[in-house]
């Protein structure tokens, strides 16, 4: 099969690589792709978000299939784009996508399927949402409703600090388009967990669970950011699983078919796993990064065989199996993330990462032959191993192989599991 993936950071060279140990991939392209995709496939020049160009390759290759990396295509409508002119493509359409285009969307969602969740409110109107910060008090979560590359998110622990939060989206409009509306939430007290899920309509099809870390410094402190790392598996809350699939992704999942509008992709559950149970931080529509990088390795199914089985409805019939092995994923991210990073920065990469770790490329390119940094997190970091503390230990030896002037990771990933 000629097959096209869309996107061109960590979790796409992990797809690329994934979808490569296919035996029925003949051929695979990545459009755009990195550096590192680009030892495996083909990388096209066309951006994620150029629906046009992507339509037009996708006819003019005759592709087979081609998958959805990022959440931005998907919200454009790239899935019915595809559909239309009768192409195979993996992902949700442009109304499921709303689940993560718009967090309002999704809350209203969740509170007509009766899914446990923060309490809420949304507003378009600055004094308004400032009147409620006030009234509610602090702590509190503000979060701009669109696309915001998972920064759009802050946990304030003050009034004022929600009040900037406010002025950053609404008054400054930092995130553009997407902070014109904002949902203002109650925080949640516990510890994060993400379960994503195969979907085809009414089936469901949890995936491994991971946990992923956000705040950019040890000890999850500071601002967050799109991830700096994760495991799998999360020994300590995987007994709540059964819980989840119960109560949050088969009703999502079965709401959204009687409502006509069937999901079909990739459901990302956000979680925090308070004292009342599992309740949702946050639905996304594709996979996650980091956490792809951390449960990919651990697909023993050909994933190729997953994706082809959910569109052609087969998939509560298919068997998926996974490796018992763990795997750990460290971000290596550029000096100034989570603000504007320094791009440019010449990469050293030494030899020594074996069958059990991988570099996955997320912010490079090549510069003159020179490797580079060209974004904020530039390489996840994964190693597998036969528990946590081995798969940890071989993925921060792997990090000693990436240099470059201010590498900045986190030190602590998996350290919350080794710790019960």
């Amino acid at each position: 099969m000629k097959v096209l993936v869309i996107g061109n950071g960590g979790r796409e060279h992990a797809l690329v690589w994934k979808l490569h140990q296919s035996p029925r991939v003949h051929t695979l392209y990545c459009a755009p792709g990195n550096p590192g995709i680009a030892e495996l496939a083909e990388c096209v020049p066309i951006a994620a978000n150029d629906l046009n160009g992507l339509l037009q390759f996708a006819k003019e290759q005759a592709l087979d299939l081609t998958v959805v990396g990022p959440e931005e295509p998907l919200t454009l409508g790239i899935v019915d784009a595809f559909q239309e002119a009768g192409l195979a493509v993996f992902g949700p359409d442009q109304q499921s996508a709303q689940l993560e285009g718009s967090k309002a969307f999704a809350k209203g969602i969740m509170a007509q399927v009766g899914i446990p969740t923060a309490a809420y409110a949304d507003f378009t109107d600055l004094d308004a949402a400032r009147r409620y910060v006030q009234e509610q008090g602090a702590p509190i979560v503000i979060k701009a409703d669109g696309l915001a590359a998972g920064k759009g998110v802050t946990v304030a622990e003050t009034v004022e600090e929600a009040e900037q939060a406010l002025e950053e989206a609404m008054g400054q409009q930092i995130f553009g388009a997407s902070g014109t509306r904002v949902v203002i939430e109650e925080c949640l007290r516990g510890e994060e967990m993400t379960v994503l899920a195969f979907v085809d309509g009414e089936t469901v099809r949890p995936m491994v669970p991971s946990q992923d870390h956000k705040p950019i410094f040890d000890g999850d402190l500071g601002p967050n950011t799109g991830g700096m790392g994760a495991y799998s598996p999360v020994p300590h809350l995987e007994a709540a699983l059964p819980a989840i699939t119960e109560t949050i992704l088969q009703p999502l999942a079965s709401g959204l078919v009687q409502a006509g509008r069937p999901f079909r992709g990739i459901l990302y559950a956000g979680l925090m796993m308070t004292a009342e149970g599992p309740k949702v931080i946050e639905f996304n529509v594709r996979f996650g990064d980091p956490e792809a990088q951390v449960i990919l390795p651990r697909l023993k199914t050909d994933l190729l065989e997953i994706i082809l089985a959910t569109l052609n409805g087969s998939l509560a019939t298919l068997p998926i199996e996974w490796h018992s092995e763990a795997s750990v994923c460290v971000i290596a991210a550029a000096p100034g993330y989570p603000g504007p990073p320094t791009k440019g920065l010449p990469i050293t990469l030494t030899e020594g990462t074996g069958e059990a770790a991988q570099l996955f490329h997320a912010g490079t390119r090549l510069q003159e032959g020179q490797l580079v940094t060209n974004g904020g997190r530039v390489f996840g970091v994964t190693a597998q191993g036969q528990d946590l503390e081995e798969a940890r230990s071989r993925a921060y030896a792997a990090m000693e192989r990436v240099q470059f002037k201010g590498k900045q990771f986190r030190q602590d990933i998996a350290a919350k599991a080794l710790r019960r």
